[in-house]
């Protein structure tokens, strides 16, 4: 199913893609690439008037991974998530780029579990 996205923003994402921060990579390599856990993650997906970090269309997952600019928006990303939820039953995942540096073994237990929690919203 295709969700609208602002025109402006695939650029913006495929140049985001090739600008990939540290922590987004370490997770995108040992967790998200390939299938790794089952599905299909795309890196920077334009989606609305926003841009996604990590997205499974088919579990309608979103994961984002906050920087130290995060915690100066922090309205900002709970009226997205609530735009994202509401609009297109899209659950948002955050993570901190400590915990991904620092404890990407715990990030993977912790999205194991929360995947299997949206296997059942989703009915799949």
């Amino acid at each position: 199913m295709f969700i609208y996205f602002r025109p402006d923003l695939k650029n913006k994402a495929q140049k985001n893609r090739k600008q990939i921060s540290t922590p987004e990579k370490k997770i995108w390599y040992e967790i998200l690439s390939n299938k790794k856990l089952g599905y299909k993650f795309l890196r920077q997906k334009p989606i609305e008037i926003y841009i996604l970090d990590f997205y499974c269309s088919k579990l309608k997952l979103a994961i984002e991974i906050d920087g130290d600019t995060h915690s100066f928006q922090e309205q900002y990303d709970k009226n997205r998530t609530q735009i994202l939820q509401k609009k297109h039953n899209i659950k948002v995942i955050r993570y901190t780029n400590h915990e991904v540096m620092k404890n990407i073994q715990g990030v993977y237990e912790d999205l194991v579990e929360k995947i299997k929690q949206r296997e059942k919203e989703v009915s799949i």
